[in-house]
């Protein structure tokens, strides 16, 4: 436990709370997690608004925006009621900061949450991302990852420092530094998130290594009789074409990296594209690079929120983490979490772990049944007793009451910590507060099997035939049972929490969405789509079919919610201007917004630059026919070209040919290409 600053109650809180953080550490480890190593620091309300405001870091660049945010987040807990408990940024060690003001039972509840939120950045392959990158080949990167963690705190101030070194520059002028990073701010969602970060100066050296071991036909300088010996026609027509080919080659999503790789500076005094200074190019490397890192935390968020609520109520409820005296404190503090409006994170991820946790176990228990001789798929239902089920999985009497059964408990079980149990009978654990101290991975596994806990009753008879059935065809012939208990005897009660850190390991939100949003989940947990109604001009629900749920969730998470944009061509009607476009999904640009946004990409360029996008129209006609039948009316898919030439932004319409390989055939949520992991 740390204190940021040497004050009397500061050091009291870390000095209560060295416990808790032990013994927290323990139990999330007893239950298959393994985080980060976390350092606590103790804060004031004041410091703790300031760390919100800094994305968790203590050392940050100079700008602005720190101080909106601050403001923001101050104003909020004055006036909103909002309530900060806990900060925690992915690093290794992890740091962790909590508020000293808060009560005993919050405090433990921010540290269960913490160790699993350590544990998700430790193991989630998009975290690792960029800490597996080939970073360190650059002289930025030093020894960042050589010890494979993010040591983002070590980053982000050295960036910090590099940057006031370049505003305290006297031939520098401040106020073109922070216009500078403006610019960078307003595009750093435009990078690709699905690619392992690089310094754009060693993907250069990596081009320019191709071309130098892959010349052109050209450049060998052959006699044409030589060349016609050597090379067939296709590999001549081949050269040829790559020659005419536009730059890039294919859209770049990376938007920052292309400008910082190809563009230029826009000098207003003389009215032209003038080379990059050194510190542009460097501040723009740094905001890259921490764009890299932020992205995988805006990719998890429901993932990682859910994740740690899951294993927070898991430790803190289930496993009495939270005194009695404590307990209605946590309970009411969580249901506010779980219950605030809006998107909740926390509320839907940890529902569709529940969710994953439950539906793997019915597989497990259902394996076992259609293996019972006499029980098919089609007669399950009308063979099997699922209330005689459930009691042959409910845990052994000791398991249940560890401390009642201490002196009784075979050392030799799988499910028993033999040396705990040791200390135990020796008086020094306390088994009446912390009797999962005692237990094993897999005797906390079958103490909190899912299926048997009363708000998922009926979970297991939920299986429909067409679930049974394909259980049924998968399944070998080589282990019969003779009877229901023989079956069960057999189950294994890790299968859930292993099928959960599997997940942990290789999925983001979007990929989670898509595999675990079922028909099931979304009827049984009430969810329904809304939209913007031309008809009565407000929002109403549009549906409540789970497809259109799904695709509704789904866009809200596909490129943290932003629009896909991509750079298309750098040499754009042949004229030097940068040609951007819109992945279109269905949902509209804020072309205010857009036009804005040109207008900072201009800077970067120094020459004109064209987006390309679609929008949806209404006819005034068809919305009153619309309004008047009490339906919704159709749009009209238009393209259009918005360009903004240094002076003026235009905005023109253009033909649908032109715009039509930016459209999805349906929604396009590009989830799961090849490439990504």
């Amino acid at each position: 436990m740390n204190t940021i600053e040497n004050r009397t109650e500061a050091k009291e809180t870390a000095r209560r709370l060295e416990k808790p953080v032990e013994l927290a550490g323990k139990l999330a480890r007893k239950l298959g997690l393994d985080p980060y190593p976390v350092n606590y620091w103790i804060v004031d309300y004041a410091e703790m608004n300031q760390l919100i405001a800094y994305g968790g870091f203590q050392h940050r660049y100079p700008h602005w925006r720190w101080g909106m945010a601050y403001d923001r987040q101050r104003k909020q807990g004055q006036f909103l009621g909002g309530k900060a408990f806990e900060i925690v940024n992915n690093d290794n060690p992890a740091h962790a900061f909590l508020q000293e003001s808060n009560s005993l039972a919050d405090q433990k509840a921010v540290i269960t949450h913490v160790e699993a939120h350590a544990d998700f950045f430790a193991n989630n392959e998009w975290f690792g991302l960029f800490t597996d990158s080939d970073s360190t080949q650059g002289a930025d990167a030093e020894a960042d990852h050589q010890s494979n963690s993010p040591d983002a705190s070590a980053m982000l101030a050295r960036h910090a420092d590099r940057i006031r070194e370049i505003m305290a520059d006297p031939e520098i002028d401040r106020e073109a530094v922070e216009r500078w990073i403006d610019h960078a701010l307003c595009l750093e969602d435009t990078i690709d998130q699905h690619a392992a970060y690089r310094p754009v100066r060693d993907q250069a050296e990596a081009r320019e290594t191709d071309e130098s071991t892959d010349p052109d036909v050209d450049d060998l300088d052959l006699s044409a009789e030589v060349t016609s010996q050597v090379f067939d026609e296709e590999q001549l027509a081949d050269d040829a074409e790559s020659e005419s080919t536009s730059f890039p080659a294919e859209p770049v999503e990376d938007v920052l990296g292309f400008l910082l790789a190809e563009g230029t500076q826009y000098d207003a005094e003389a009215g032209k594209a003038v080379e990059m200074d050194d510190w542009q190019a460097e501040i723009l490397e740094m905001l890259r690079r921490e764009a890299y890192y932020f992205a995988p935390q805006k990719m998890t968020k429901v993932l990682n929120e859910g994740w740690a609520a899951y294993w927070e109520s898991m430790m803190m409820g289930e496993e009495a983490f939270a005194g009695t005296d404590e307990f209605l404190t946590y309970a009411d503090h969580q249901a506010r979490v779980l219950g605030s409006s809006g998107l909740n994170p926390y509320k839907l991820g940890k529902e569709l772990w529940e969710y994953v946790e439950n539906r793997t176990n019915r597989r497990e228990i259902l394996e076992r049944l259609l293996r019972v001789e006499g029980v098919t798929w089609r007669t399950l239902g009308e063979s099997v007793d699922f209330d005689h089920v459930r009691e042959l999985l409910r845990p052994p009497a000791w398991l249940q009451n560890v401390p009642g059964w201490l002196e009784r408990i075979d050392p030799d079980d799988p499910r028993v910590d033999a040396d705990a149990l040791s200390r135990a009978r020796g008086g020094e654990l306390d088994v009446d507060r912390y009797p999962w101290a005692v237990l094993t991975y897999e005797g906390l596994a079958q103490r909190h099997y899912s299926l048997l806990k009363p708000q998922h009753r009926g979970f297991l008879e939920r299986a429909g035939q067409s679930e049974r059935e394909s259980i049924a065809r998968y399944l070998f012939d080589d282990q019969r049972y003779d009877s229901v208990e023989d079956a069960l005897a057999d189950v294994e009660y890790t299968r859930g929490w292993d099928r959960m850190r599997e997940i942990r390991e290789s999925h983001n939100d979007v990929t989670f969405l898509d595999a675990y949003l079922t028909d099931e989940f979304v009827t049984a947990n009430d969810y329904f789509a809304y939209e913007h109604s031309h008809k009565t001009g407000d929002f109403r629900v549009s549906s409540t079919d789970p497809d259109d749920v799904k695709r509704k969730l789904m866009l809200r998470f596909t490129n943290f919610g932003k629009p896909t944009i991509v750079v298309e061509d750098a040499n754009y009607d042949n004229s030097g201007e940068l040609l951007l476009a819109h992945r279109y999904n269905g949902v509209m640009l804020d072309i205010e917004q857009a036009t804005d946004v040109l207008e900072r990409v201009f800077e970067l360029w120094g020459r004109p630059v064209t987006l390309l996008t679609i929008t949806k129209e209404f006819d005034d006609h068809d919305v009153e026919v619309a309004r008047r039948r009490d339906e919704e009316p159709e749009p009209v898919e238009v393209g259009k070209r918005l360009r903004y030439d240094g002076e003026r932004v235009s905005i023109d319409t253009v033909d649908w040919s032109t715009v039509e390989h930016l459209a999805a055939d349906d929604i396009d949520y590009d989830t799961k290409p090849e490439e990504w992991l």
